[in-house]
This record gives structure tokens, sequence and C-alpha cells, in this order.
């Protein structure tokens, strides 16, 4: 079935965020800034955050543990999974792989090629199934590294083989936590430093504001409405270019249908240059034109800019 492009947007659409950085920096205080987060704590780290700001959590050990976690009965209060750390999830995914098929493994019990394939592929999953099946706001926290290049530092995801290239698939949004002076800030654009994701006109460079007492920890459950709000915007905005298209299709028919001659299609020339267009309109009325045109066989004058009847050709 062929569908309008507005019909396939959403005003609430659920969003998949990476967020990486260096340890200590919040990472963990601002993935759960996302609503009604739920905190799947693989990296057994809760007690570094501040009281005010946990929320509930499960501690898996295996991965076996995160599937059977997450069940749909199991969530209902909660809005957001929040993976803490993408790492540590990768790290369960590894004996899992290897169970499920010994090629996926080398005899030191590390991942082959194949096994780094198996688990690439398998964390697009978990997180196609978290945002399509479970319907919640997804939230994949990394640690970051340093990676030398010549004279310049780069920051890289700290995770090993080709999964550090699957992790950003399914990604709607992801960036690097930094500090710049005494902010904390989220870059959403791709830059020297580091490789980032921004849509939606949601990029650029995000300071994060300071947490203090008596203000709730929102960050991300603002960005998540600027980003559904965007959407709603995008819509509305169609909506009006659809409307316009529509007019000056009309408009512009009737134009092309009171040609009949050359003295007509002179006459309407300022009329059609004068239709108000969008989107498609100019394009496609255009190619009407032309074909009414040479259906009359009227020729045009470069020089006097004027339609002539076929038989004053010769006058």
């Amino acid at each position: 079935m062929i569908r309008s492009p507005e019909d396939i947007q959403s005003t609430d659409k659920k969003i998949r965020i990476l967020i990486a950085g260096y340890p200590g920096i919040g990472k963990s205080t601002l993935g759960l800034s996302a609503p009604k987060a739920l905190h799947i704590d693989i990296d057994f780290g809760i007690d570094r955050i501040e009281p005010q700001y946990r929320r509930p959590y499960i501690q898996p050990s295996s991965y076996e543990e995160v599937l059977g976690d997450l069940k749909l009965e199991n969530l209902e209060d909660y809005d957001t999974l929040v993976f803490d750390t993408g790492g540590k999830l990768i790290d369960l995914m590894k004996p899992w792989a290897i169970k499920m098929d010994p090629k996926n493994g080398k005899r030191d019990g590390s991942l082959s090629l194949q096994g780094y394939g198996v688990v690439g592929r398998e964390f697009v999953r978990l997180m196609d199934f978290c945002f399509y099946e479970l319907g919640k706001h997804v939230v994949v926290i990394f640690h970051a590294v340093e990676d030398k290049d010549g004279e310049n530092t780069r920051l890289r995801l700290m995770v090993e083989g080709q999964t550090k290239n699957n992790v950003w698939i399914p990604m709607d949004l992801g960036g690097f936590l930094e500090m710049v002076g005494n902010d904390r800030t989220l870059g959403l654009s791709n830059c020297e430093r580091y490789y980032a994701k921004g849509t939606r006109g949601v990029n650029g460079v995000l300071k994060i504001p300071a947490l203090v007492p008596g203000k709730p920890n929102d960050f991300l459950t603002k960005l998540f409405d600027q980003y559904n709000q965007k959407s709603a915007a995008e819509i509305e905005a169609l909506k009006a270019q659809e409307a316009q298209y529509e007019k000056a299709m009309i408009e512009g028919r009737d134009i092309i249908g009171q040609i009949s001659d050359a003295q007509s299609a002179n006459n309407m020339s300022k009329a059609m240059a004068a239709v108000n267009h969008a989107l498609t309109s100019k394009d496609e009325l255009g190619a009407e034109w032309k074909e009414k045109i040479a259906a009359l066989g009227l020729i045009f004058d470069k020089k006097t800019k004027l339609y002539t009847d076929p038989a004053a050709k010769g006058d």
C-alpha cells in the first residue's frame, strides 16, 4: 500500500538515543532524565548515582536474564529503557552467542569474527524489539575512550570490533557528553573529535543545565518533547504546502485550459507566471504547459518572447 508521507509521521514517536562519555561525567544521571525510566544497570553502578536521581532498576547478570525481564507485562509503568552500559550489554551477549553456536567463539572463550557479527546483529535486534514491540524510548550509555590520530585526539565508543558501528544503526540521536569549561555539553553533530547523530533539527552542541536541589532531572524528557514538537510542526507545514499545491494545480490547469492559439498563450503567460507554487506544482504545470503548446504547434520567438501560430512562421 502506498501511503502519504504525513500518515507515517507521529507526534509521539519513541526516541532511541546513544550517550557516550568519560567515567564520572554524569552519563547515567543524564540517561535517567528520560521519562519514566527503568534503569537496566548492567554495570552495577547505581550506588554511584545520587539517591534523588535514582530510578527503579534491574541488575541482570546474563543476557538471558535481560531478555527474561524485558517482557511487556513487566514494563507497563515505564516509558524508557536505559541500558547502562551498552558495552556491558554486549559483554553479556558474548557467552550467549557462543552458547547459541560454538562457532561464534574461539578456544580461549573470546568471540570469533562470526561471533562479533552475531552480537552486532543481536544488539540491533534488541533495540528494534524495545522500540517496535515494547513501544519504549531507548537510551544506551557507553563509555568513551581517546583515540590518537597523529596530533589529533578523537573520542570513540569503548566497544570491541565491528560492533562499534552496529550500535549506531538503530539510533535516532547520539553523541558525546563532555565538559566545556564548567558546563556539561552533549554533542549531537559530527565534528573532528567524534562521530555523532542528530535528526529532525535536534543537533549541535546542547548545554546540560546544572542539577540543583528542588529542580527535576528531566533534560531528556524535554529533549524528546522537543523532537516530537518539531515533528508536529513539520506535519502542519507539509499540510499547508499540500493545500497550496492543490490550489496551484487547479489554478494552473485552468490557465492552460484557456490556451487555444498564440494570442491566448501570450495572454496567459503572465497569469501562469503569477501562480504561487508549492512542492512540485511548478515542474508539473511547466510540463503540462509545454505539452499544450506542442499540441497546438505554437512557436516561441526568443527575440520577442512571444508565441506565434504555425501559419505565421514564414510571415
